[in-house]
């Protein structure tokens, strides 16, 4: 006995069966690499994080220079996909009392800029991970600054968690 299978069967056989696969997908488990370990973390960050605490009134003049390129900066967040080492610097009195007036001003004039940076780094699977895994908010991120081609500061007006 010989079975034949029409065109229009076959279709309809291999329809039915993309059907019950894509039924089931919500059951599927993912396969993504979770972020709940700390070894995780470090092979996507892939670079060195340093912290250190700064005073936002002591040297408010790196600061402004950062906030000034900030549009450089953010296409540079764009393209970087490796570096070697992150300094994540807080500024705990910022944090505390507010930003020094020079500062303030600065960060007015560049508001919108520094909203596409803070985009931009979430954006960025490293480099929102290396903030992330110190709990800094974005919204407390305030300029970045490439001072070589694999390494980074990011200021934050926020105190370390210790």
């Amino acid at each position: 006995m010989r079975v034949m299978v029409t065109r229009d069967a076959f279709w309809f056989h291999a329809l039915a069966v993309l059907a019950f696969v894509v039924a089931s997908a919500p059951d599927m488990t993912l396969m993504a690499q979770g972020l709940e370990s700390q070894k995780a973390i470090d092979t996507i960050i892939g670079s060195e994080v340093h912290e250190e605490e700064a005073s936002a009134k002591a040297d408010p003049d790196k600061i402004i220079t950062a906030i000034e390129n900030t549009a450089a900066n953010t296409s540079e967040v764009r393209k970087i996909s490796s570096l070697d080492k992150v300094d994540i610097v807080f500024l705990p009195d910022a944090a505390e009392n507010g930003l020094p007036p020079e500062v303030d001003a600065k960060v007015k004039e560049h508001e919108k800029a520094i909203i596409d940076l803070r985009k931009e780094l979430e954006g960025n699977a490293m480099l929102f991970h290396a903030i992330n895994s110190r709990a800094v908010l974005m919204r407390d991120v305030l300029a970045v600054e490439f001072d070589s081609s694999k390494s980074v500061i990011i200021y934050a007006t926020a105190k370390p968690t210790r």
